[in-house]
């Protein structure tokens, strides 16, 4: 009997690489999100347009035995749409909605295995101040504290998860991604993550110009490429253990180094010139030891192999646009 999957957020960056990957594997793939996918159509079997705070929504999708769920459909952007404030009751208010009702409706329907994402702006500002020696080992999310109402959401919801697990015998599986990035993730109008702004920056550029940068740059990150968090997401959700734990890469970077890279990446002349704007805490990285005790998993491929990839299809989406309105 062939395998069914469902990604809610399948219209989003992650979940549409993530119907890609369940396709191959001959899963017959349901996608539900608000929008369809921004680049290309969606390889899901049956997409469903529909607001997943809705109740209606929430019985359509789900409404058979799927033997994997993927709960990624939230309320998110880049440090410009989270840092600001503005956009904090719609971020908690629309997410944790969501969350309360596909983990409810799954558990009415007797469906066990449920991946959630969960970030790691879930951790305490505190154990990041430090651009250099960030803590983000999972047993480190207490005393709580996070930067950012987004991070309190993902919070509250990796324990509403865990929840079901003990009272519902469910098996939630609960991962915390770190900066997920790489080509078909949205690069502009506001929600674009630092890669794809900082690619779209330098590959927008003139030689010899410059590019601005949010901070004085030194506040440091790590950055998956969507490949691998695809496959440490299935590989979570396929084991024994329930987390929370990070998926992530440990090659930690400054965000002005991470501009030099796509710099040297598009072979420009550029300079950088920082500016004020929001830039969430000064250090984060993942930290893989769990994850690789539990699971055996760690990414193999380097930034800059991820960063000339996204880099590269940035250009050409440029490219594109400039034709398309010519």
């Amino acid at each position: 009997m062939q395998r069914t999957a469902l990604v809610c957020g399948a219209g989003g960056f992650i979940g549409g690489h993530l119907v890609k990957r369940l396709k191959a594997e001959g899963f017959w793939v349901r996608g539900v999100d608000l929008k369809e996918q921004e680049y290309g159509v969606s390889a899901a079997d049956d997409f469903v347009l529909g607001d997943l705070r809705e109740q209606s929504t929430i019985r359509e999708v789900i409404n058979i035995q799927f033997d994997e769920v993927y709960q990624l459909a939230a309320d998110m952007g880049g440090a410009g749409y989270i840092f600001t404030g503005e956009n904090d009751a719609n971020v908690m208010h629309n997410s944790a909605s969501i969350n309360l009702n596909v983990v409810d409706q799954c558990h009415k329907l007797g469906i066990k295995r449920v991946f959630y994402s969960s970030s790691a702006c879930m951790y305490p500002e505190h154990n990041q101040l430090d651009p250099n020696n960030p803590n983000c080992a999972e047993d480190s999310a207490y005393p709580a504290n996070p930067d950012s109402e987004y991070g309190w959401e993902k919070l509250f919801s990796e324990r509403l998860y865990l929840a079901y697990n003990r009272n519902f015998d469910m098996e939630c599986r609960i991962a915390r991604y770190h900066n997920i990035f790489g080509p078909e993730g949205t690069w502009d109008g506001g929600k674009e993550k630092a890669p794809a702004a900082i690619c779209r920056k330098v590959a927008v550029a003139q030689d010899g110009g410059t590019i601005d940068v949010w901070g004085d740059g030194l506040q440091t990150r790590s950055f998956l490429y969507i490949d691998e968090c695809v496959e440490g997401t299935i590989k979570l959700l396929r084991s024994d253990f329930e987390g929370p734990v990070n998926i992530g890469s440990e090659e930690m970077i400054s965000i002005n180094n991470l501009a030099n890279m796509a710099i040297s990446i598009s072979g420009k002349s550029l300079k950088i010139n920082n500016i004020a704007g929001p830039e969430g805490v000064r250090g984060r990285n993942s930290d893989n030891r769990l994850i690789m005790d539990r699971l055996g998993w760690a990414p193999n491929q380097s930034l800059r192999t991820g960063i000339e990839k996204t880099y590269h299809w940035i250009a050409a989406e440029l490219m594109r646009k400039h034709s398309q309105a010519a």
